[in-house]
């Protein structure tokens, strides 16, 4: 049966806006998305101790890669592509394992594993009738929830003051604690307000009350700004930190990309469902295959400009809702205003200049919604005894790597480097014991 949901959008995925609506519904796609695009090269930078104009060049790539993911997702090129109006950016679940690649070899190991296990989602989008016979929403869900449950310890390193406060005694000080304080009360605070604006806002405003408590603490450095003041455009330079490849860190990042493209697909239903197109029959197969395999051709594309791999983002979903407008059209407007920033140099200077805490302040809040998400894809299969030990066994095994890393310290360098990551742990885990318990 083909099902053509109803709704009552104001312009559907092929109706052509004006310029002024266009624009506006492009600028609350925008205030939705640009933080969640910013934060994991904030993350990754701070916890690699990266120099402020490497993360400041990183933040640039990011916005820059994010814009051409997203015309490809909403234009289509070949078969590449939802041709909906789908934005892509940064994905938050690939930070646990980028650092552990990035402790291990640097950016040029990041990169290069990016790239090297990019093609794993872009096959999944031509084999995916028989991929999610193994990686079903009992291994997703789990996946998902070790994801949020790592990447909530890295959001209360930042809010205590970050890894550099570690070394020089301040971390957890009262200053760093009322930062990260204001900026979690001030996000809760927005989003409880009945203005929608106020609501997308949030975390914005949230990042922006605690910018004005660091600076009248003194604890944001201006220097930078002088120095951002000569920079020239950031000119998007393929491999400009070189490329790298082991087969511990690219099994890592391969399981998160099995993943991905198990919640990407998700998100194209939800799209076509929101713009009332069919989700059933030959054109939802095409635009879910588009959809996932640009998902993965944009990760890798991410790795040549030195960016992170991305991920269609699911909130942009519920802004199509609210605002009635799910042309792909809009996409474009999204896509040039992201390359645009991602060009300027002062854009990523102002965010790098960023104290720790502000930044832990807000993810600790967004890193606990991905974990909740994955206890709500867990809640919505049946946990019969099978389901109940692949996730009791995959939680164990993952949660005790990323507890105690030291456990595996002693394995072979090629093991150590797959076992390394909680979530590369868990995941592997998930596959084989649901495969096991299954049969």
């Amino acid at each position: 049966m083909n099902q053509t949901p109803s709704t009552d959008l104001i312009y559907s995925v092929d109706d052509r806006p004006p310029f002024k609506d266009a624009l506006f519904a492009a600028l609350q796609h925008l205030l939705a998305i640009f933080v969640a695009i910013i934060t994991p090269p904030l993350i990754i930078a701070d916890a690699l101790s990266l120099d402020p104009e490497t993360k400041a060049f990183l933040i640039s790539m990011a916005l820059f890669v994010s814009g051409i993911s997203t015309f490809v997702q909403c234009r289509g090129v070949g078969g590449i592509g939802a041709r909906l109006l789908c934005v892509q950016g940064t994905s938050f679940s690939f930070i646990s394992p980028i650092i552990s690649a990035g402790l291990a070899g640097g950016l040029p190991l990041i990169f290069g594993c990016t790239i090297a296990a990019a093609p794993i989602e872009m096959i999944v989008s031509r084999v995916f009738k028989y991929v999610k016979h193994i990686v079903t929403p009992i291994v997703s869900g789990t996946v998902v929830l070790l994801i949020g449950l790592s990447l909530i310890k890295v959001g209360v390193v930042a809010c205590g003051g970050g890894f550099d406060a570690m070394g020089d005694g301040t971390f957890g000080h009262w200053h760093n604690l009322l930062v990260a304080g204001s900026v979690l009360v001030s996000v809760l605070f927005f989003n409880k307000m009945n203005n929608k604006y106020l609501r997308m806002s949030s975390i914005v405003l949230g990042i922006i009350v605690g910018y004005i408590v660091a600076m009248s603490l003194g604890m944001v450095d201006y220097s930078l700004i002088e120095g951002a003041k000569t920079w020239k455009l950031n000119a998007p330079l393929p491999f400009k930190y070189g490329f790298k490849f082991e087969w511990g860190h690219f099994i890592a990042l391969g399981i998160i990309y099995l993943i991905t493209a198990i919640e990407a697909s998700g998100d194209v239903t939800a799209n076509s469902m929101i713009s009332g197109l069919k989700i059933s029959g030959d054109s939802y197969l095409k635009r879910v295959s588009g959809g996932v395999m640009a998902d993965g051709f944009n990760s890798l594309l991410a790795g040549v400009f030195n960016s992170f791999p991305n991920s269609i983002f699911a909130q942009n979903n519920g802004i199509i809702q609210l605002t009635g407008v799910a042309s792909r059209y809009v996409g474009y407007f999204i896509a040039a205003m992201l390359v645009i920033l991602g060009l300027f140099p002062q854009v990523g200077v102002i965010f790098s200049m960023m104290p720790d805490p502000v930044l832990g302040g807000a993810t600790l809040l967004m890193f606990g919604t991905v974990a909740a998400a994955g206890i709500r894809i867990l809640a919505s299969q049946e946990i019969d005894r099978r389901a109940i030990m692949v996730i009791a066994l995959s939680l164990s095994m993952g949660l005790g790597v990323e507890l105690v890393p030291e456990i595996v310290k002693a394995l072979p360098e090629g093991v150590r480097g797959i076992f390394s990551s909680g979530i590369s742990t868990g995941g592997l885990v998930a596959i084989i014991s649901n495969t096991i318990f299954r049969k």
